[in-house]
């Protein structure tokens, strides 16, 4: 079923993507309030499903090949008003690299310990969590 804001726009799908230690983090060309570093993430489009989006769009954005393991969670986001919904992905194959150049600026692997600098005003809980038993801290 998709997922729509009460303003019918479809839902934001965000992968959340662990590789050595480290999770994945994209750089938006326009941020979204204060938002700059995120994850890659997109719009859910009709009839696909929260976690599809959430790989199509690591793909589309980042050039990795991902696979969804567990939807963390889903929230009106504080910042943006926007229905987001958490995927936690397997990295298949690739190099993360700025492949969509139009919405990305940058991208880089963060460590544990440096996500407060990326993030400054925290992380959802469920994603808090999933990043703590999946990262070295």
């Amino acid at each position: 079923m998709t997922q729509q804001n009460r303003d019918g726009r479809s839902g934001i799908a965000a992968a959340i993507v662990v590789h050595e230690g480290r999770v994945l983090m994209v750089r938006r060309r326009v941020s979204e309030g204060q938002l700059s570093w995120q994850f890659p993430a997109g719009e859910v489009e009709p009839g696909e499903e929260r976690e599809d989006a959430a790989v199509r769009e690591t793909q589309e954005e980042t050039g990795l090949t991902v696979m969804a393991v567990k939807l963390l969670g889903e929230r009106v986001h504080p910042k943006t008003g926007r229905l987001m919904s958490y995927t936690a992905c397997q990295m298949l194959g690739g190099t993360a690299h700025v492949a969509d150049t139009e919405e990305l600026a940058d991208l880089a692997w963060v460590a544990h310990g440096d996500i407060p600098e990326y993030v400054p005003y925290g992380l959802f809980e469920p994603v808090r969590e999933y990043l703590d038993g999946a990262m070295p801290s």
